[in-house]
């Protein structure tokens, strides 16, 4: 009899648009092309449900904020019907006036995917056809070119989400084929018009804080590799420096409770259990370690605390209505602030913070590795005089702890009047959360050359040898950075260090 072959077949997995929660993690994936995502047939009647609500408010008298008035300061101005159409054009070309660096091709195709998930809930009164132009970009690669300047964060992340569909009227640009090309030409190449933007639908595609979310989404994912290598290579540290235990005993975390400082107490109990290292060090006559080592529970913890709101607030955030005015389901039409982006800003801020002082606290440890000990040599090289050894290296992470503390004034607690005072508060979280990706990338460069000067003066401790997880995480960075006996450059090393902290391949190697 013939032999039967059992494949195990996988499902794919599909995120559906407006249904399914978001998370910071999935919008990530979704924007990256990892998960696939659709609209399901119960959010397209929703979607025509709450563009059917909009046409029926049309034909009555009411005064509708942004469909039959004017914008902002504007808002007692009332627009006739024939004009409403054109109403909307006029609103994203007027706010497109964005300035600075475009924005990283995620964050265009981050916001994209954050928006169709707000619209595809029902309460933005727009088509569906719409929509489907919006997710051809997204399935298509077509990036709109965005400026990272301009938004103040109230009143939706204006400017950045006028920059980002102008491409839908056929104005703007578009990153299309790996090129910078006008939207013009794109479509003509795609052999497609621009789209008939109807009432009430400029309004939704500006209001909103995409702009804010998409960079806490992308900036999030980094802080929190940040926050799993700043452990282990805190770990590694604590050992380097022969340095005491005692400290991460659990007895002491639970008599302080704080999530993050219990966790970071357990993890590197963990890390350093069975190691030979600190085995031979604890008859040593020193009674307490330099606080960068002593309180890594307490400083880490803290950080990861800080993560942990963001990520709570930003996932809520994902998921929520910031539109104005809002579409309900029984035909009401109201108008909030939900566009306000001071529930994201002022987590944002902190958590700026808590990158930052995370990369403060590395810098420290590494001054502290320089210093040498019994068994590892002063400035991490035997032959000095001659050689400066890892001395410089230390300049580069003052320089960077120093700007990221420069950094650290809060967005948010800035607000300048915009749109002649009917805008009279403003959240400015959108340069907090460009800010906090600079941070993030500094912390990145401190973290790594902590690791360099770790790992050198691990090589002293030999033949004595750690945990299997730490030996295993120095085995393979040895893999890719060599030990240093002399003076040479070390910008290639600094290089290889960043690419290892963020391929996470050392949270792999300690999971």
């Amino acid at each position: 009899s013939s032999k039967k072959t059992n494949f195990k077949v996988m499902a794919l997995t599909i995120f559906k648009y407006g249904e399914d929660t978001l998370t910071y993690s999935l919008a990530f994936e979704i924007a990256e092309g990892k998960i696939n995502a659709e609209i399901s047939d119960s959010q397209k009647k929703a979607i025509l449900l709450s563009r059917k609500n909009v046409e029926n408010a049309l034909g009555s008298d009411k005064k509708i904020y942004g469909v039959n008035t004017g914008f902002g300061a504007l808002c007692t101005t009332i627009i006739s019907k024939d004009e409403a159409s054109q109403l909307q054009s006029n609103l994203i070309k007027s706010h497109a006036v964005g300035v600075g660096d475009d924005v990283p091709n995620i964050i265009s195709k981050l916001m994209m995917v954050l928006k169709v998930h707000s619209l595809c809930m029902g309460y933005s009164g727009v088509s569906i056809e719409l929509i489907e132009r919006i997710l051809w970009k997204i399935e298509n690669n077509i990036i709109p070119v965005v400026p990272s300047k301009g938004s103040v964060g109230a009143s939706g992340d204006l400017a950045p989400l006028a920059h980002l569909f102008l491409p839908l009227i056929g104005e703007g640009e578009v990153i299309y084929k790996n090129k910078k090309v006008k939207s013009s030409d794109m479509l003509s190449m795609e052999k497609k018009t621009p789209i008939d933007i109807k009432e009430k639908e400029g309004l939704a595609l500006l209001n909103g804080t995409q702009f804010i979310s998409a960079y806490t989404c992308l900036t999030l994912n980094r802080f929190r590799n940040c926050l799993e290598n700043a452990d282990i290579i805190g770990a590694m540290s604590v050992e380097s420096t022969l340095s005491s235990l005692v400290p991460f005993s659990k007895e002491i975390s639970e008599l302080r409770p704080f999530q993050g400082a219990q966790y970071v107490t357990s993890k590197v109990r963990g890390l350093l259990s069975n190691s030979e290292i600190l085995d031979s060090n604890k008859d040593y006559d020193k009674v307490q370690d330099p606080y960068s080592i002593r309180c890594i529970p307490q400083v880490h913890g803290a950080s990861w605390d800080a993560f942990y709101h963001l990520e709570r607030m930003v996932n809520i955030e994902l998921n929520s209505i910031t539109d104005n005015p809002i579409v309900l389901k029984d035909g009401n039409i109201l108008n909030g602030g939900n566009f306000h982006g001071q529930p994201l800003a002022i987590p944002i801020d902190y958590n700026i913070i808590a990158a930052s002082e995370l990369g403060n606290i590395s810098d420290r440890r590494i001054y502290l590795l320089l210093k040498g000990n019994e068994k590892v040599p002063k400035l991490l090289v035997k032959n000095t005089g001659v050689n400066s050894g890892f001395m410089i290296l230390q300049y580069t992470t003052a320089a960077l702890a120093s700007e990221n503390k420069n950094l650290c004034y809060p967005a948010s607690a800035d607000s300048i009047t915009t749109s002649l005072g009917q805008e009279d508060h403003v959240s400015m979280g959108s340069i907090g959360a460009v800010k906090f990706l600079q941070v993030v990338k500094n912390l990145e460069k401190i973290l790594s050359i902590e690791l360099i000067c770790s790992s050198q003066a691990y090589d002293f401790l030999k033949p004595l040898s750690s945990g299997q997880k730490i030996e295993d995480c120095h085995n393979y960075i040895r893999s890719k950075i060599s030990h240093c006996d002399n003076d040479k450059v070390f910008v290639d090393d600094m290089r290889e260090a960043e690419i290892i902290i963020k391929s996470k391949k050392l949270i792999e190697l300690t999971s």
